[in-house]
């Protein structure tokens, strides 16, 4: 470890639970490396607004993400932009941490990588994403306040927040690739029995189209193959996208239990398996994944890792 820099705990990921996660971990007096391989925020930093974090309203989530790292950093993180390329665990229990510009070591390590949402798939979907196509209706749910909104999916999360939506919605539609729900019938039943809530049986959205907003969605018929195109007035209407979350995993995979749902089984400390290393954020298996969670867990994490150091200094 002589060409490795040296820290008390490396935080790998620099949005919400990275910054948290530092920042309480350096103001515990340890010195502490976040890495963040993109912008600060993470999966926040392509959501165009954030209203529902207290305190914080109306905020754009590449803002607020700037604003958690830069207080981890007023606190006496060091941020390092770089990408990991392998981690690994000595037999003293010293994590090294492998990046395309520089090595580090830390005997605590705490993963913030959070988790990405599965796109559908249609033209157009990227483009619109945070404009009209959104993954998550706690999230932004509260934009589409008395307009209409197509929801792709038909398992557990996408019928959880159809019914969600349908709330807040003037209509909700959902969209599905085949001709029946794969959620449980119970939950099925409790959604279409919303006088706003219709189905689109064995159909795909085909692409999107607008100016700022999406004005124009094209639906493909799964059976028929045919395709037809619903015009709205720009803004008036949404897509949201439910096809799943996966945790990003891949650089400790080896050292931790994964769970059902493809996150990281944590105990309420944040610890894994294995001694010294703590998983916070999206990349947990967890109920909600938001941005008040993740930072809630990163604090658990920071503390935790605080513990663990002075345990090990005696």
């Amino acid at each position: 470890m002589d060409s490795a820099r040296e820290f008390d705990a490396i935080v790998i990921g620099g949005g919400p639970a990275g910054s948290a996660a530092g920042l309480y971990a350096a103001r515990a007096s340890l010195q502490v490396l976040v890495i963040e391989q993109g912008m600060p925020g993470g999966q926040i930093a392509t959501t165009d607004i954030v209203d529902n974090y207290p305190g914080i309203p109306n905020i754009t989530g590449a803002e607020l993400g700037q604003k958690m790292l830069d207080h981890a950093e007023s606190a006496g993180v060091e941020v390092a932009y770089a990408m990991v390329l392998a981690v690994d665990r000595s037999e003293d229990g010293i994590f090294i941490v492998k990046t395309d510009s520089e090595t580090y070591a830390a005997p605590v390590l705490i993963m913030a990588t959070g988790a990405v949402p599965r796109t559908a798939g249609f033209t157009g979907e990227d483009t619109f994403r945070g404009r009209g196509v959104s993954y998550c209706a706690t999230c932004d749910g509260m934009f589409y306040r008395n307009k209409k909104v197509f929801v792709v999916g038909g398992g557990n999360s996408a019928c959880e927040e159809g019914l969600y939506l349908a709330h807040i919605a003037n209509e909700v539609v959902m969209v599905l690739r085949r001709d029946e729900f794969r959620a449980p019938q119970g939950r099925v039943d409790k959604l279409l029995a919303c006088d706003n809530v219709s189905v689109k049986y064995s159909t795909s959205i085909d692409s999107v189209d607008g100016g700022q907003l999406i004005s124009r969605i094209a639906f493909r018929g799964n059976v028929s193959g045919e395709t037809y195109v619903e015009e709205y007035p720009e803004g008036s209407v949404g897509i949201f996208v439910f096809a799943g979350n996966d945790p990003v995993v891949d650089l400790v995979r080896p050292m931790v239990e994964i769970a059902q749902d493809g996150g990281v089984v944590t105990d309420e400390t944040m610890a894994t398996k294995t001694p010294g290393l703590y998983c916070a954020g999206d990349m947990r298996s967890k109920k909600l994944r938001q941005v008040v969670t993740a930072a809630a867990d990163g604090a658990i994490a920071g503390s935790a890792a605080y513990a663990y150091v002075r345990e090990l200094r005696g």
